[in-house]
Protein backbone atom coordinates (compact mmCIF):
# COMPACT_ATOMS: atom_id res chain seq x y z
CA UNK A 1 0.00 0.00 0.00
CA UNK A 2 3.05 2.58 0.60
CA UNK A 3 5.40 1.14 -1.75
CA UNK A 4 7.54 4.58 -2.84
CA UNK A 5 6.31 6.09 0.37
CA UNK A 6 8.95 7.47 2.67
CA UNK A 7 8.25 7.56 6.78
CA UNK A 8 9.96 9.85 9.18
CA UNK A 9 9.47 8.12 12.49
CA UNK A 10 10.82 9.50 15.80
CA UNK A 11 11.16 7.69 18.50
CA UNK A 12 11.50 4.91 16.42
CA UNK A 13 14.66 2.55 17.91
CA UNK A 14 12.28 1.09 20.42
CA UNK A 15 8.49 0.57 21.75
CA UNK A 16 5.99 2.65 20.11
CA UNK A 17 8.38 4.01 17.54
CA UNK A 18 9.81 1.14 16.67
CA UNK A 19 5.99 -1.10 16.18
CA UNK A 20 5.05 1.89 13.81
CA UNK A 21 8.29 2.01 11.93
CA UNK A 22 7.83 -1.90 11.30
CA UNK A 23 4.36 -1.83 10.57
CA UNK A 24 4.88 0.98 7.92
CA UNK A 25 7.92 -1.02 6.46
CA UNK A 26 5.91 -4.03 5.95
CA UNK A 27 3.04 -1.68 4.33
CA UNK A 28 6.01 -1.05 1.66
CA UNK A 29 7.73 2.25 2.77
CA UNK A 30 11.35 3.09 3.12
CA UNK A 31 11.79 4.28 6.79
CA UNK A 32 14.13 7.20 8.69
CA UNK A 33 14.44 5.89 12.27
CA UNK A 34 15.36 8.30 15.08
CA UNK A 35 16.34 8.16 18.43
CA UNK A 36 18.31 6.91 21.09
CA UNK A 37 20.33 3.72 21.90
CA UNK A 38 23.03 1.58 21.74
CA UNK A 39 24.78 2.31 17.80
CA UNK A 40 24.94 -1.43 17.28
CA UNK A 41 22.00 -2.26 18.58
CA UNK A 42 20.41 0.31 16.38
CA UNK A 43 22.25 -0.71 13.40
CA UNK A 44 20.74 -4.58 13.85
CA UNK A 45 17.43 -3.03 13.56
CA UNK A 46 17.97 -1.01 11.13
CA UNK A 47 19.11 -3.69 8.77
CA UNK A 48 16.84 -6.17 10.12
CA UNK A 49 14.07 -3.84 9.28
CA UNK A 50 15.23 -3.10 5.38
CA UNK A 51 15.97 -6.95 4.96
CA UNK A 52 12.53 -8.23 6.15
CA UNK A 53 10.61 -5.86 4.13
CA UNK A 54 12.66 -4.76 1.18
CA UNK A 55 12.75 -1.64 1.82
CA UNK A 56 15.31 0.97 2.18
CA UNK A 57 16.07 2.06 6.11
CA UNK A 58 17.93 4.89 7.13
CA UNK A 59 18.71 5.94 10.45
CA UNK A 60 19.95 9.90 11.99
CA UNK A 61 20.38 10.32 15.96
CA UNK A 62 19.03 13.96 15.50
CA UNK A 63 18.42 15.33 19.06
CA UNK A 64 14.92 16.71 18.54
CA UNK A 65 15.17 18.87 21.50
CA UNK A 66 16.97 21.64 18.98
CA UNK A 67 15.23 22.97 16.34
CA UNK A 68 18.16 22.85 14.10
CA UNK A 69 18.76 19.20 14.31
CA UNK A 70 14.48 18.86 13.81
CA UNK A 71 15.04 20.65 10.30
CA UNK A 72 18.09 18.82 9.39
CA UNK A 73 16.41 15.30 10.36
CA UNK A 74 13.80 16.19 7.88
CA UNK A 75 16.36 17.46 5.41
CA UNK A 76 18.28 14.01 5.54
CA UNK A 77 15.41 11.88 4.86
CA UNK A 78 14.18 14.09 1.81
CA UNK A 79 17.98 13.94 0.80
CA UNK A 80 18.19 10.37 1.13
CA UNK A 81 15.13 8.47 0.72
CA UNK A 82 13.82 10.91 -1.61
CA UNK A 83 11.13 12.52 0.45
CA UNK A 84 8.78 12.57 3.91
CA UNK A 85 5.37 11.35 2.72
CA UNK A 86 4.41 10.13 6.45
CA UNK A 87 5.44 11.91 9.42
CA UNK A 88 5.24 10.23 12.43
CA UNK A 89 5.97 12.23 15.90
CA UNK A 90 6.04 9.63 18.37
CA UNK A 91 9.23 10.79 20.34
CA UNK A 92 9.22 11.51 23.89
CA UNK A 93 9.73 11.55 27.53
CA UNK A 94 8.52 12.02 31.01
CA UNK A 95 8.98 13.12 34.28
CA UNK A 96 6.55 12.67 37.47
CA UNK A 97 6.75 15.20 40.37
CA UNK A 98 3.76 17.76 41.87
CA UNK A 99 4.00 21.09 40.45
CA UNK A 100 5.57 22.66 43.41
CA UNK A 101 8.73 20.10 42.94
CA UNK A 102 8.65 20.22 39.47
CA UNK A 103 12.07 20.71 38.41
CA UNK A 104 12.31 23.65 35.75
CA UNK A 105 14.88 22.04 33.54
CA UNK A 106 12.09 18.72 33.32
CA UNK A 107 9.72 21.49 31.92
CA UNK A 108 11.81 22.73 29.71
CA UNK A 109 13.06 19.39 28.15
CA UNK A 110 9.23 17.66 28.20
CA UNK A 111 7.96 20.21 26.18
CA UNK A 112 11.22 20.68 23.74
CA UNK A 113 10.87 17.00 22.65
CA UNK A 114 7.13 16.32 23.54
CA UNK A 115 5.52 19.05 21.39
CA UNK A 116 7.82 21.49 20.13
CA UNK A 117 9.81 18.76 18.26
CA UNK A 118 6.24 17.93 16.21
CA UNK A 119 5.81 21.75 15.61
CA UNK A 120 9.25 21.98 14.14
CA UNK A 121 9.09 18.71 12.04
CA UNK A 122 5.20 19.79 10.83
CA UNK A 123 6.73 23.07 9.61
CA UNK A 124 9.62 21.71 8.04
CA UNK A 125 7.95 18.77 6.36
CA UNK A 126 4.48 20.14 4.87
CA UNK A 127 5.80 22.49 1.90
CA UNK A 128 6.90 18.86 0.30
CA UNK A 129 3.74 17.41 1.09
CA UNK A 130 1.86 20.22 -0.23
CA UNK A 131 4.00 19.93 -3.21
CA UNK A 132 3.28 16.62 -3.81
CA UNK A 133 -0.40 16.98 -3.01
CA UNK A 134 -0.24 14.18 -0.51
CA UNK A 135 0.70 13.50 3.06
CA UNK A 136 0.27 12.03 6.22
CA UNK A 137 1.11 13.26 9.56
CA UNK A 138 0.43 11.46 12.87
CA UNK A 139 1.04 12.56 16.22
CA UNK A 140 1.58 9.88 18.81
CA UNK A 141 0.30 11.79 22.08
CA UNK A 142 -1.44 10.21 24.30
CA UNK A 143 -4.47 9.10 26.89
CA UNK A 144 -2.92 12.63 28.57
CA UNK A 145 -3.75 14.16 25.66
CA UNK A 146 -7.46 14.18 26.70
CA UNK A 147 -7.34 13.83 30.33
CA UNK A 148 -5.11 14.48 32.94
CA UNK A 149 -2.95 12.68 35.70
CA UNK A 150 -1.71 14.26 39.15
CA UNK A 151 2.06 14.69 39.22
CA UNK A 152 2.63 14.92 35.30
CA UNK A 153 2.34 18.53 34.21
CA UNK A 154 4.59 18.83 31.63
CA UNK A 155 3.55 15.41 29.91
CA UNK A 156 0.02 16.26 30.37
CA UNK A 157 0.54 20.14 29.00
CA UNK A 158 2.73 18.84 25.94
CA UNK A 159 0.39 15.91 25.05
CA UNK A 160 -2.69 18.41 25.35
CA UNK A 161 -0.95 20.86 23.24
CA UNK A 162 0.18 17.80 20.29
CA UNK A 163 -3.63 17.08 19.89
CA UNK A 164 -4.30 21.20 19.67
CA UNK A 165 -1.54 21.75 16.96
CA UNK A 166 -2.70 18.27 15.38
CA UNK A 167 -6.21 19.77 14.62
CA UNK A 168 -4.69 23.09 13.74
CA UNK A 169 -2.48 21.69 10.72
CA UNK A 170 -5.58 19.59 9.88
CA UNK A 171 -7.57 22.38 8.91
CA UNK A 172 -4.91 24.34 7.36
CA UNK A 173 -4.21 20.85 5.30
CA UNK A 174 -7.91 19.93 4.65
CA UNK A 175 -7.89 20.58 1.10
CA UNK A 176 -4.32 19.60 -0.03
CA UNK A 177 -4.50 16.15 0.01
CA UNK A 178 -2.60 15.91 3.69
CA UNK A 179 -4.13 14.08 6.81
CA UNK A 180 -2.93 15.22 9.99
CA UNK A 181 -4.15 12.90 13.54
CA UNK A 182 -3.37 11.99 16.63
CA UNK A 183 -3.18 8.50 18.31
CA UNK A 184 -4.06 8.25 22.15
CA UNK A 185 -2.99 5.09 23.73
CA UNK A 186 -3.16 4.55 26.90
CA UNK A 187 -0.88 1.56 28.67
CA UNK A 188 1.66 0.22 26.08
CA UNK A 189 3.66 -2.90 26.95
CA UNK A 190 6.37 -1.14 25.92
CA UNK A 191 10.48 -2.34 27.06
CA UNK A 192 10.12 0.91 29.42
CA UNK A 193 6.61 -0.57 30.95
CA UNK A 194 8.25 -3.73 31.19
CA UNK A 195 11.22 -2.65 33.41
CA UNK A 196 8.81 -0.75 35.44
CA UNK A 197 6.11 -3.93 36.36
CA UNK A 198 9.81 -5.75 36.93
CA UNK A 199 10.68 -3.01 39.34
CA UNK A 200 7.49 -3.11 41.09
CA UNK A 201 7.96 -7.07 41.59
CA UNK A 202 10.79 -6.77 43.44
CA UNK A 203 9.49 -3.93 45.31
CA UNK A 204 6.08 -6.20 46.34
CA UNK A 205 7.36 -9.34 46.29
CA UNK A 206 4.57 -10.72 44.00
CA UNK A 207 4.09 -11.55 40.45
CA UNK A 208 4.17 -10.31 37.32
CA UNK A 209 0.67 -10.86 36.00
CA UNK A 210 -0.51 -9.28 39.66
CA UNK A 211 1.50 -5.88 39.14
CA UNK A 212 0.35 -5.97 35.23
CA UNK A 213 -3.89 -5.78 36.57
CA UNK A 214 -2.93 -3.69 39.13
CA UNK A 215 -1.47 -1.24 36.84
CA UNK A 216 -3.58 -1.32 34.05
CA UNK A 217 -6.73 -1.20 36.77
CA UNK A 218 -5.55 2.89 37.76
CA UNK A 219 -6.85 3.91 34.55
CA UNK A 220 -8.45 1.50 32.13
CA UNK A 221 -11.50 -0.33 32.77
CA UNK A 222 -10.25 -2.91 30.20
CA UNK A 223 -7.18 -5.00 31.83
CA UNK A 224 -5.80 -5.30 28.77
CA UNK A 225 -2.08 -4.15 27.62
CA UNK A 226 -2.33 -2.20 24.31
CA UNK A 227 0.63 -3.30 22.01
CA UNK A 228 3.15 -1.42 19.43
CA UNK A 229 2.01 -3.26 16.84
CA UNK A 230 -1.77 -2.65 17.36
CA UNK A 231 -0.96 1.06 17.12
CA UNK A 232 1.35 0.64 13.98
CA UNK A 233 -1.62 -1.10 12.52
CA UNK A 234 -4.01 1.90 13.24
CA UNK A 235 -0.93 3.82 11.62
CA UNK A 236 -0.95 1.95 8.41
CA UNK A 237 -4.60 2.72 8.12
CA UNK A 238 -4.38 6.56 8.87
CA UNK A 239 -1.88 6.27 5.72
CA UNK A 240 -4.49 4.47 3.44
CA UNK A 241 -6.82 5.64 1.01
CA UNK A 242 -9.81 4.54 3.26
CA UNK A 243 -8.59 6.42 5.91
CA UNK A 244 -8.39 9.76 3.48
CA UNK A 245 -11.35 11.59 5.17
CA UNK A 246 -9.96 11.34 8.58
CA UNK A 247 -8.53 14.41 9.82
CA UNK A 248 -8.18 16.53 12.70
CA UNK A 249 -9.24 13.41 14.74
CA UNK A 250 -7.68 12.05 18.25
CA UNK A 251 -8.11 8.07 18.15
CA UNK A 252 -8.03 6.44 21.47
CA UNK A 253 -6.55 3.30 21.41
CA UNK A 254 -6.49 3.04 25.75
CA UNK A 255 -8.62 0.07 26.72
CA UNK A 256 -11.32 2.36 28.07
CA UNK A 257 -9.58 5.08 30.01
CA UNK A 258 -11.51 8.10 28.24
CA UNK A 259 -14.52 6.83 28.39
CA UNK A 260 -14.81 7.00 31.84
Amino acid sequence: MLEGKVALVTGSTSGIGLGIARSLAGAGASIMMNGFGDADDIERLRSQLAEENGVSVAFDGADLSRPDEVNRLVEKTIDVLGGVDVLVNNAGIQFVAPIEEFPDDRWESIIALNLSAAFYSMKAAIPAMKAKGWGRIINVASAHGLVASSNKVAYVAAKHGLVGATKVAALELANHGVTVNAICPGWVLTPLVERQLRDRVEQTGTEIAVEMEQLLAEKQPMLKFTTPVSIGAMAVFLCSDEAETITGATLSIDGGWTAQ
